[in-house]
């Protein structure tokens, strides 16, 4: 299939992980990848949306303070993960770092940013506390993001 994850054995994978999902060099020489930084187990858990809106947020302001080629960071419609979109070819190694780095920011966070009517198109629909847990729980796993499948 055109969509990289709907070839995904989603059934095969051992979330908490982070993993290059997609890799693209554009006829200009710029270079696009996604990585896939699923938190939950698919189709076994899913993160609460309240939670997804405002790790989205956190993540999103969050992440461009440790690096300039962020592009965008996305939450799966499936509420397992989002996907983090960067310009160039960082090593495996700093975007771990960058996602570690940034989900330590989330967790001393005070506010969700923009979590209002005038910045967002549903400013009532977060939780602070929720997305502290689940990324404190995301953190707690650390050291098996490099394993995708079981």
């Amino acid at each position: 299939m055109n969509v990289e994850s709907f070839n995904l054995d989603h059934r095969t994978v051992a979330a908490p992980y982070v993993r290059l999902a997609d890799h693209k060099e554009l006829p200009t020489g710029s270079v696009i990848d996604k990585y896939d930084v699923r938190f939950t187990q698919p189709n076994q858990a899913h993160l609460d949306m309240k939670s997804v809106h405002s790790i989205e947020h956190l993540f999103a302001e969050y992440s461009r303070n440790h690096s300039p080629n962020v592009i965008d960071f996305s939450p799966m419609g499936c509420q397992t993960g989002f996907y983090l979109t960067l310009h160039g070819e960082p090593s495996y190694d700093d975007v771990l770092a960058l996602v570690e780095a940034t989900m330590t920011d989330i967790l001393s966070a005070t506010e969700v940013p923009a979590a209002n009517e005038v910045q967002c198109g549903w400013g009532a629909n977060h939780s602070l506390e929720g997305a502290q847990r689940d990324v404190g729980t995301f953190l707690d796993h650390r050291s098996e993001w490099g394993t995708v499948s079981a």
